[in-house]
């Protein structure tokens, strides 16, 4: 499958490895933290056999992609995705995000608008603003992802277990809803990511995307599990109403973090809906 050149960095190309399948409407899927386009296996039948177009690619550091020492930012991110839309020459497109990707969503259609963008999907969406600051007192202090950030750079791979740890409510579903099988595959995933990267994008977290969300002026759909410990719903989704001004909010009762793949039902239907 192709790559696409976003960049430079020394004498090597900055290139994002991709996916294109199928035919119709195009819908982009883009991953979460610290996996890669793999994530939406449960998703990719399902789009293909409602007959659209789907893309999936692997984020700057992760993946197939190339893994630089610089570039995790949203603004390259958003730069990323719009270099690939283009290439693919791509028109009336859902931009469907889970996680850190749901910010590659915002920061798209807040910075380059929706002249491409159908609509968008926000699937345990970090949306709007996690850092605690004067004007957003709930936010997370920012010695905690100081924290984190340490303690990626110091053990990548103990970083990488206690996060798909609580990815996935391990300690609730592990055996019913995650089994060894697929725990293992998304360990699989993540260890593609690079030390680099693991550490670079935690800082990405402490994005303000206020401003973005005032400007989204497409439909809307935003799915979240009622029991995501790592991006909370009270203080992500259910603040969301009263800054996108079409949105439609599905909660999955006792969804984790990882509800693209555990409650890959409930999401599918809630996104074929959607897109109908």
């Amino acid at each position: 499958m192709p790559h696409i050149k976003v960049g430079q960095e020394n004498s090597g190309a900055v290139d994002l490895y991709f996916e294109d399948h199928g035919s119709g409407r195009p819908v982009v899927l883009i991953h979460g933290y610290p996996l890669s386009g793999r994530a939406w296996d449960r998703q990719v039948p399902v789009l293909l056999a409602d007959g659209y177009r789907v893309i999936t690619y692997d984020r700057r550091g992760f993946g197939k992609s190339s893994h630089p020492a610089s570039g995790y930012d949203y603004d390259t991110f958003a730069a990323d995705l719009r270099a690939l839309v283009t290439r693919l020459d791509l028109f009336d497109v859902t931009l469907v995000g889970h996680s850190m990707g749901t910010g590659e969503v915002t920061r798209y259609l807040g910075r380059f608008g929706s002249e491409r963008i159908a609509s968008g999907v926000l699937v345990s969406p970090l949306l709007p603003f996690l850092l605690q600051t004067a004007d957003n007192p709930d936010g997370v202090p920012k010695s905690v992802f100081d924290g984190f950030i340490q303690a990626a750079r110091q053990d990548t791979p103990a970083w990488m277990k206690g996060f798909l740890d609580t990815f996935y409510n391990v300690d609730k579903l592990r055996g019913s809803l995650v089994s060894d099988q697929a725990y293992q595959a998304s360990w699989n995933l993540a260890a593609t990511a690079s030390a680099i990267a693991a550490a670079a994008c935690i800082s990405t977290w402490e994005t303000d995307f206020r401003a973005d969300l005032a400007d989204i002026d497409v439909p809307m759909l935003a799915i979240h599990g009622t029991d995501d410990d790592v991006l909370p719903l009270a203080k992500t989704t259910a603040r969301l109403p009263e800054m996108i001004k079409d949105l439609l909010v599905v909660e999955i009762d006792n969804g984790p973090h990882a509800i693209a793949w555990t409650h890959a039902d409930e999401v599918n239907s809630s996104l074929q809906k959607f897109l109908a």
